[in-house]
């Protein structure tokens, strides 16, 4: 799916970038095509006023083949033809027959009868021919009986927009394969937070039936035992039905977890966020938990900094901190002890829970907050955990623009903090 995808991208990618590419060297050849072709032809009527009326007589440039030339501004004192340009002019009777010949540059005569040859055979006023690998443009003038053929040698104009026409391929065709190249980094890139996603969302669905398979199999269990003794009476099969009301009650808790998660990830729990005291908060929690942790005889120590305020849900909050106080409980190991502190840091609020215990691996830190994810299975089952506490916490604390974080020293402690602005 994803490597579709990744081609899709790549697909599209490539074939707007190249039609962009396409038109844009057409719009430069086009331009040079027709700038080329202009002083062409300026250049032919030049030279062709120049040997029709003489130095010193051209008038008005007109285009040789009818296009006017872009500079159209007359000759005053008739201009010689552009030294560059190699050219010569034939004069013929009216029967074609060469009569006369002029050029600046020696020619064997065999070329002057061959190129009135080629341009008399396209029977036009103007025209082009190749001539011993050179390129040749002329135009015909009429003088009576007589005709001035002028001929141009346009070779070089012509190898400039044939240069030009590899050059546009070959640039073409490198900057394609950069670009696929480039565009596969890219498309990799820009589809990994999407495959990550989907993977997670995968795990997520294999944890959670998972979690539910258990006590579904525990439930169909005792109820076969009941419906195999169902002439007992309810008192003596109390210890099944037990289990059973045990494990709907870890499916109704774990559902609605789930359900939590959904909302948050949706954004549709519509909190309501206000300026709470988040010291009183923090106090209420521990009031609450100061029995479990006295029945655990467990050393219990905090310092909360009076009156301190934070925006959001003081009700969230208090469940996140519920949530690490009461894991910093389950796993501290026998007569340890257990801390939390809450005080100002810079424009923040910083409250860290620390317990002693096994501490935790540092290849875990950066997982611990994924849903369904224990460190220790076996023993996260023991306490009653799903692997889901860690991930509403994050949830909450992200809802709330805020950071949370674990530090931790395998075999003596582990602090949680969380940071609120």
């Amino acid at each position: 799916m994803f490597k579709k995808l990744r081609n899709r991208f790549l697909i599209v990618n490539l074939t707007t970038i190249s039609v962009i590419m396409l038109i844009a060297f057409a719009s430069i050849y086009v331009i040079m095509y027709l700038n080329v072709q202009n002083d062409i032809n300026m250049n032919l009527h030049r030279i062709a006023d120049y040997q029709q009326k003489g130095p010193g007589e051209a008038g008005h440039p007109g285009s040789a083949d009818g296009i006017p030339p872009k500079e159209n501004r007359p000759m005053e004192g008739g201009n010689p033809p552009p030294e560059r340009s190699i050219s010569f002019t034939v004069t013929t009777d009216a029967s074609g027959n060469l009569k006369d010949k002029d050029s600046k540059f020696m020619m064997d005569d065999e070329f002057y009868t061959a190129a009135l040859k080629e341009a008399l055979s396209i029977g036009k006023d103007i025209g082009r021919f190749t001539l011993d690998d050179s390129r040749w443009i002329f135009t015909v003038k009429h003088m009576g009986e007589e005709k001035i053929i002028v001929f141009l040698d346009i070779t070089a104009q012509q190898n400039i927009l044939t240069n030009l026409i590899y050059t546009f391929t070959a640039v073409g065709l490198l900057m394609l394969i950069i670009l696929y190249f480039t565009s596969r980094f890219f498309a990799n890139r820009s589809i990994a937070p999407v495959r990550e996603a989907f993977d997670k969302q995968k795990q997520f669905i294999a944890d959670a039936s998972h979690e539910l398979k258990t006590p579904l199999t525990i439930i169909n269990t005792n109820a076969d035992v009941l419906l195999s003794n169902s002439g007992d009476t309810i008192g003596s099969q109390a210890k099944w039905l037990q289990y059973i009301k045990s494990e709907t009650e870890r499916m109704t808790r774990l559902t609605n977890d789930l359900l939590y998660l959904t909302e948050m990830d949706d954004s549709r729990t519509g909190m309501i966020h206000s300026r709470f005291n988040i010291s009183e908060a923090v106090e209420n929690i521990i009031l609450t938990m100061e029995a479990v942790i006295f029945e655990k005889h467990i050393s219990f120590d905090y310092d909360i900094q009076p009156e301190l305020t934070v925006q959001g849900n003081s009700e969230q909050i208090k469940q996140v901190v519920m949530i690490l106080l009461d894991n910093a409980v389950k796993y501290t190991n026998p007569k340890g002890a257990v801390a939390i502190t809450l005080k100002k840091q810079n424009n923040d609020v910083l409250l860290s829970v620390s317990n002693t215990g096994e501490g935790i691996a540092a290849e875990h830190l950066t997982r611990i907050f994924d849903r369904f994810y224990r460190t220790d299975t076996s023993r996260a089952r023991k306490q009653g955990g799903y692997g889901l506490g860690l991930a509403i916490a994050k949830s909450i604390v992200e809802q709330h623009k805020g950071r949370i974080y674990a530090k931790s020293v395998v075999g003596e402690s582990t602090t949680f903090y969380v940071q609120l602005p």
